[in-house]
């Protein structure tokens, strides 16, 4: 018999250099099947050209390679194992790019949890806001146009009527109105245990929010990033809880470094002259990235995680509704891509499910902890 080692608590046997028999030395037993994999392998064939089979003087085969010299009691034909009896996998991962928001939740009682989603009166910021309520979440609905957002709320509680769900005023691109909505919110008196930063424009003309600040940048990104610094006391009091950025894989497509490699800052709000809207969007993206990367890292330790997100091709939300040309050309992708049936229109919004339903298990400190951005 060849015997080798598994790991430290199994090993195997060669049986007639045909089949394999597995020891478990903890449990004391033995079985056909690998310990790990569940599968049963055995030698097949004839040793490799040049290979002959002896035995020594104390009865134990080994090989020899006549062709290289050499010997060992390892059969060459291991390398060249096969299955017994190999079967198909059945299973399917959990969820996939046709997954909607509802059955990412299917199960999961939301009750007691308090959700804000920014731009959550259209697309899948309605949505994700729909299914969160529809699962016992408190949801506040954070949006520019009020009379939109009344409408997504009354859309919400038509279907049903004890979700507990209500909007209030959020412009991203007042730094006013989102310390007033920062200030609203506390005044409530509750915890935050989810953060949906969802609110976003696409391929605005060039133009100044009343800040002085390029407006795809402060709406995208600076918006964001001052509700989660008005907000990220409360998401530590209410540990464990958590940031879920919407940022795009258009990142990939910009920098926000000169040609030194240093950050130039004067990228990120850009003159007239130097606005393209497509590359402000990606910067405005990458900066979501950025900032979401960084504070994971300086509030995980209290209770608060973050997550940033690519929530798929949003051809069918009204995300180009600011030019015609990105009109045109949506609309002629749209055949050509997926989520094509009416309930799967929103499933990117599962895979922001996948990062904000599960709420870490450890509870946090409610120290503040400071992430400001500061110039090196």
């Amino acid at each position: 018999m060849l015997y080798l080692k598994v790991n430290a608590s199994s090993s195997y046997c060669l049986i007639g250099f045909f089949l394999f028999v597995f020891f478990s030395h903890l449990e004391e037993k033995t079985q056909w099947e690998h310990p790990k994999s569940g599968k049963r392998k055995r030698v097949a064939g004839d040793l490799p050209y040049g290979w002959e089979q002896e035995t020594d003087e104390n009865g134990q085969v080994y090989f020899v390679d006549h062709i290289n010299k050499r010997t060992t009691y390892l059969d060459p034909r291991l390398a060249f194992t096969v299955e017994e009896n190999p079967v198909k996998p059945t299973t399917r991962q959990k969820y996939d790019g046709n997954s909607t928001a509802m059955e990412i939740l299917q199960g999961c009682d939301m009750s007691g949890k308090v959700v804000i989603v920014t731009g959550a009166n259209s697309g899948i910021g309605f949505e994700t806001a729909k299914s969160f309520a529809l699962h016992g979440a408190y949801v506040i609905l954070a949006c520019r146009n009020m009379s939109r957002a009344s409408d997504a709320v009354q859309h919400i509680l038509a279907e049903w009527h004890k979700a507990k769900v209500e909007a209030m005023t959020l412009d991203l691109a007042s730094l006013h109105s989102v310390q007033h909505f920062a200030e609203a919110f506390k005044s409530k008196n509750v915890p935050l245990h989810i953060l949906i930063c969802n609110a976003a424009v696409f391929a605005l003309p060039w133009s100044l929010t009343e800040d002085d600040l390029e407006s795809t940048f402060q709406v995208n990104y600076l918006g964001n990033f001052y509700l989660v610094q008005l907000l990220q006391d409360v998401l530590c009091r209410s540990s464990p809880a958590r940031v879920v950025m919407v940022s795009s894989e258009s990142h990939r497509f910009t920098d926000i470094k000169d040609s030194s490699g240093k950050l130039d800052f004067s990228l990120l709000s850009p003159s007239k002259k130097e606005y393209w809207a497509m590359l402000a969007y990606n910067r405005s993206k990458l900066c979501n990235i950025l900032f979401s990367n960084e504070l994971n890292r300086r509030l995980s330790p209290h209770g608060v995680t973050s997550n940033a997100v690519h929530p798929g091709t949003m051809m069918y939300s009204s995300l180009h509704r600011n030019w015609w040309v990105y009109t045109l050309l949506f609309t002629l992708a749209r055949p050509f891509t997926k989520s094509m049936l009416k309930e799967n229109l929103f499933s990117p919004s599962s895979w922001i499910f996948k990062c904000s339903s599960q709420i870490a298990a450890n509870r946090g400190h409610s120290k503040k902890v400071d992430t400001k951005v500061t110039r090196t």
